[in-house]
């Protein structure tokens, strides 16, 4: 019986390829989408539909599809390859930022739709675009600030409330030579980069292997997008070096820093490395999570009578505000009575500056309204202005230590 069966299968493939193999069938080959859309059609429709696939491409059409930045005739807007970020107005005033590095072919995604990037590539900063839901997208190039927040992290960044404020402490002028101790993810070593300028230099120390990994990952993707959406490029002044700082005395007696910036776990331990090649009357500033590592250095510099005089401890906080027209109730009808201003919504509500959660409402009749001698200046409604319901929380103390020179007789 089993004999009988295999021999009916034999015979029922008289055509064997040289490897005993039987040819596979017509039905069992993979077909295109075009082929499959062929099949569905009427002889004369297919073969049109095939005189079209095999015409030949635009050479225009070509070039821009090998070259997208080809497609951006307007100077200034999206071209493949830089960053963008696309802003999302959610419920309770808030905003979904999502910020990603534009490629033909890939799609934004996010829980109000898809936008595929040939939609943003030659679009300018600014625009409002739909996604495949129907949700608005405002898109626009990041700034350094949101870059540093939104970008890959491993351990906690130096947030920007705080890196304003070094650098004020530092003073860091065009041309200075800064010394990071700890690159972290590279939030602090970006914007040191940019406060030196092309002149300057930035020396950032990292012992962790992979810290040290994502901090140049980062910094080199954030020069790489600059230099496609911008006619100049930003500044190669960063050396990224893989050592413990404090064991790099010897390599440090040639250098003469400007400034010195400590993001460390135990700064005390760098201190008597870096006061050796530190200017005299230059700024150490140094970043800790908790006031009792504040104490630790400050004891450090007591007991090894450090050439360092601290000249103030700071802790960097902000307070947003929410600011907003009130809705006036009628209380016969209990019915929300609107102004016109809140009647007439335009597109100037799409594109307000909205915060991560409170934020304010600007409508057109009152920003976009020409003022003229006889218009009331004063407001035609009252306005709520309470502090935000969500504020930034203690990030680190910030020290400020200046290195002084020996006492003259």
């Amino acid at each position: 019986m089993r004999a009988g069966s295999a021999l009916r299968r034999a015979a029922s493939f008289p055509f064997s390829t040289g490897e005993g193999k039987p040819p596979r069938r017509a039905w069992e080959r993979s077909l295109s989408p075009l082929e499959r859309v062929r099949r569905m059609l009427p002889p004369e429709k297919a073969a049109e539909v095939g005189r079209c696939a095999a015409a030949p491409q635009d050479p225009s059409e070509e070039k821009a599809a090998a070259y997208p930045e080809v497609a951006a005739a307007q100077p200034g807007s999206f071209r493949a390859g830089e960053l963008v970020l696309a802003e999302m107005r959610r419920k309770y005033n808030r905003t979904l930022k999502l910020m990603c590095r534009l490629v033909v072919g890939s799609v934004l995604a996010s829980s109000g739709g898809l936008l595929p990037h040939r939609d943003i590539i030659g679009q300018m900063p600014g625009q409002m675009l739909r996604t495949s839901a129907g949700v608005r997208l405002q898109v626009r190039r990041p700034s350094l600030e949101e870059y540093v927040l939104l970008m890959p992290r491993g351990p906690t960044i130096s947030y920007p409330k705080d890196i304003s404020a070094m650098l004020m402490m530092m003073d860091i002028q065009l041309g200075d030579t800064v010394l990071e101790a700890g690159s972290g993810s590279g939030a602090l070593t970006l914007f040191l980069s940019k406060a030196v300028g092309p002149k300057g230099r930035v020396i950032s120390y990292e012992i962790r292997d992979d810290h040290h990994s994502l901090a140049k990952k980062n910094y080199r993707h954030w020069c790489a997008a600059w230099k496609i959406g911008h006619t100049e490029e930003w500044p190669d002044n960063v050396d990224f070096i893989l050592k413990d700082i404090s064991t790099a005395a010897m390599g440090m007696k040639s250098l003469t820093l400007d400034a010195v910036v400590l993001d460390m776990v135990n700064p005390q331990s760098a201190l008597p490395v870096v006061q050796t090649s530190l200017k005299q009357g230059g700024v150490c500033a140094v970043y800790l999570a908790n006031i009792t590592q504040v104490i630790e250095v400050l004891d450090r510099i007591r007991t090894s009578r450090l050439p360092f005089l601290c000249e103030k401890i700071i802790e960097v906080t902000h307070r947003d505000w929410l600011v907003l027209p009130a809705k006036i109730k009628n209380f016969k009808s209990s019915q929300v009575v609107e102004t016109q201003e809140n009647i007439e919504e335009t597109l100037q509500k799409e594109y307000e500056e909205n915060y991560l959660q409170d934020q304010v409402v600007f409508t057109e009749g009152e920003y976009n309204e020409p003022l003229s001698d006889d218009t009331e200046t004063h407001c035609s409604v009252p306005y709520v202005a309470r502090p935000s319901s969500w504020q930034d929380a203690h990030s680190a103390f910030l020290i400020k230590l200046r290195k002084f020179g020996p006492l003259h007789a």
